[in-house]
């Protein structure tokens, strides 16, 4: 007897999420960092390693939907624990660990993605993808008010 499968909605899209976070965040705490970290190593990364830190902080408000506080507090540890380095008063760079880390974390990432997305047609992942996208784009916008 198959298992039926159920329309696609909140609940499927949030169980797949916290399913597949949680795998990674069992890497995350084996590396010492966390989800928060993650997201704002792979922020800088992508900017070449340096970046405004407003930016930055507006970055991890916007993906993480989280208060700016959050986003301050998650930037003032990766400087604590020398992941980050801030090279003036508006300008954050990743430091030779932050680089180090942020590869440790792509790397298991990238395996984890592999396991989890094996055997499903690229084109049902392109599908998923774009259809992911256009709820992204469309609760964004509820947030904003729009």
């Amino acid at each position: 007897m198959s298992i039926p499968t159920p329309p696609v909605g909140g609940q499927v899209l949030g169980l797949a999420h916290y399913a597949s976070r949680a795998a990674l965040e069992a890497v995350l705490v084996r590396i010492g960092s966390t989800f928060n970290q993650s997201v704002a190593l792979r922020a800088v990364a992508d900017q070449g390693g340096t970046v405004e830190r407003d930016r930055l902080v507006g970055r991890l408000t916007g993906a993480l939907k989280v208060e700016e506080s959050a986003a301050e507090e998650t930037v003032a540890e990766m400087t604590a624990l020398k992941l980050l380095t801030e090279t003036d008063a508006s300008l954050v760079s990743l430091t030779e660990h932050g680089r180090e880390v942020f590869e440790e974390i792509r790397t298991a990432g990238n395996e984890i993605a592999a396991r989890l997305y094996a055997g499903i047609p690229a084109e049902d992942l392109a599908t998923v993808g774009r259809v992911l996208t256009l709820v992204t784009e469309r609760a964004n916008a509820e947030l904003a008010g729009g």
